[in-house]
């Protein structure tokens, strides 16, 4: 007897491949039958007709890592169908956070994880095990992420490590690999990650040669230097023979878009011919979100906020900065790049900035009667470099050609701020994917779309039972009208869950049931 059968599904399993009419039954969390189940026994009956079967959504570049911890995690994301996520990503895992560089670490990552508060977690296995003790809404792995690791050995000094520092980092790397990160994560564009050389890097990452571990990067570059930096993963990639994830493909600045992007889709191409286990991920928003402190110079962010926020206060130094973000081009120049009208701070706190939550740099520079620099640097100062900010900054037409590329899948790259807006893709991705490139645009169909949202993702990381509408599959599955479900958040209202997703089984038990929460929470830590 099956706990559960559906009937008369529409059903995408996953494969891309066209839909097809079935019965799906479930038992004791897998799906134990498929095909025509109108005489097979079920202690509970739900017709599907004129609704989707699909598997349920994976997004492998979330950064929930403490947020999860927290009271109220997954509304947001259960209402968009995702049952299963991966954090941990650009470098920046919430594990291993202790030591004396613990409180600098803890803030840096604040703006983006969520704050850890108190907690510390000397080594990964310590962090899976304290998500392992409390009711998770849906599954959830952890990337770990080398730009923490950096920062808990060296803090965040620049030049190169001594041999015992980079001893210590590649020995905590392989324990927490052994504590089961399902891969291993690079923010080359941050500090302290930005300081080493590629040389540098590969060394660091010996432990994986040949390893099968996965390593997902946010690039050093992602603007005018986005393909020296995409040239940079093929030399990492041949050196250590291990999968390479490109992290949030894109190319910043409307002088890029259109020139860059099918460049790099053709260098993964012939790459990926050449036997190179490569393959990127894309957002589906032209806007993006992070620190703001990131459109600084990455030399300023020696020494952590503090050392940082210093600076600004210093009159020549920040003339320094000012000078270099006129002009430089060995960084990530965003204002450079996309102008001050196209950055909007986010999770201001004090009451003198807090009103322009959300605005953009060019506006608070006129209200206050300041030049932009002097705006942007007054802001971080008061607010000790600790808000976010949304940045529009990449072209549609450069995301649908990622989203086509048959090495490619989709992601969220959601962030956590404690205050604040969020970006809307943290309630709103699934259904951004299939209102917009899906209905409205038409660049994928919904097979090709829930493929890139279920099989490609899984079988990045290796998690053979998700991802898929097949026997001995994990019952991880969503069950709505692709016509009703929708985004109902904006940039505006970011926290409003997606609307339309009838039934989400997580294990093979509803957390959502005919549009409403069950609180059921049967998620799991996902161990590599």
């Amino acid at each position: 007897m099956l706990d559960c059968k559906i009937m008369n599904a529409q059903v995408i399993d996953g494969s891309g491949k066209p839909a097809f009419r079935a019965d799906v039954g479930l038992r004791e969390g897998r799906i134990a039958a498929l095909g025509d189940l109108r005489e097979t026994r079920a202690g509970e009956v739900i017709d599907a007709r004129g609704r989707c079967l699909t598997p349920g959504f994976l997004d492998i570049h979330r950064h929930a890592d403490l947020a999860l911890l927290g009271g109220g995690f997954g509304n947001g994301e259960l209402r968009q169908g995702l049952t299963a996520i991966v954090n941990g990503n650009c470098g920046l895992s919430a594990a291993p956070l202790d030591g004396p560089f613990r409180e600098e670490v803890r803030r840096y990552l604040a703006p983006i994880t969520g704050d850890a508060g108190e907690q510390s977690f000397p080594c990964l296995g310590d962090y899976l095990r304290r998500c392992g003790e409390r009711p998770l809404p849906l599954h959830a792995g952890e990337l770990i992420g080398m730009g923490t690791l950096r920062a808990g050995v060296a803090g965040f000094r620049p030049g190169p490590l001594t041999a015992e520092e980079a001893a210590a980092i590649r020995a905590s790397l392989e324990r927490a690999l052994s504590d089961g990160a399902l891969g291993v994560s690079l923010g080359l564009g941050y500090a302290p990650e930005s300081y080493e050389s590629t040389e540098e890097l590969i060394a660091l990452l010996a432990p994986l040669r040949r390893s099968g571990v996965v390593i997902s990067v946010h690039m050093r570059q992602e603007g005018d230097g986005v393909e020296a930096a995409l040239s940079e993963m093929l030399t990492v990639a041949r050196a250590l023979e291990t999968p390479v994830e490109i992290s949030h493909l894109k190319a910043i600045g409307r002088r890029n878009w259109r020139r860059s992007v099918p460049r790099m889709l053709r260098s993964l191409a012939d790459a990926r011919a050449e036997g190179l286990d490569i393959s990127c991920d894309v957002y589906p928003y032209a806007a993006g979100s992070t620190q703001l402190i990131h459109v600084l110079p990455p030399e300023s962010h020696a020494g952590g906020l503090e050392a940082l926020t210093a600076r600004l206060r210093d009159e020549a130094q920040r003339a320094a900065i000012r000078k270099r973000m006129e002009t430089g081009s060995d960084f990530e120049n965003i204002t450079l790049l996309v102008g001050f009208e196209n950055v909007r701070p986010t999770g201001l706190r004090t009451p003198e900035y807090a009103p322009y939550e959300g605005v953009s740099l060019s506006e608070i520079a006129h209200d206050r009667r300041q030049d932009p620099f002097d705006a942007l640097f007054d802001l971080l100062t008061a607010e000790d470099g600790t808000p976010g900010m949304i940045d529009t900054i990449a072209s549609e037409d450069d995301i649908a050609e990622i989203l086509k590329a048959p090495f490619s899948c989709v992601i969220s790259d959601a962030t956590y701020p404690g205050t604040g807006l969020l970006h809307p893709r943290v309630t709103g991705m699934t259904a951004q994917l299939l209102t917009h490139f899906v209905r409205e645009r038409r660049d994928l169909t919904l097979e090709e779309a829930v493929n890139r949202l279920t099989l490609r993702p899984a079988e990045r990381y290796g998690l053979a039972a998700k991802g898929r509408i097949a026997l001995g599959a994990d019952a991880d599955l969503c069950l709505f009208d692709p016509e009703r479900f929708h985004a109902a958040g904006s940039y505006a209202q970011p926290r409003r869950a997606a609307e339309g997703m009838d039934w989400v089984f997580v294990s093979g038990h509803a957390a959502i049931r005919e549009g409403a929460l069950t609180g059921e929470a049967r998620g799991a830590v996902l161990r590599r």
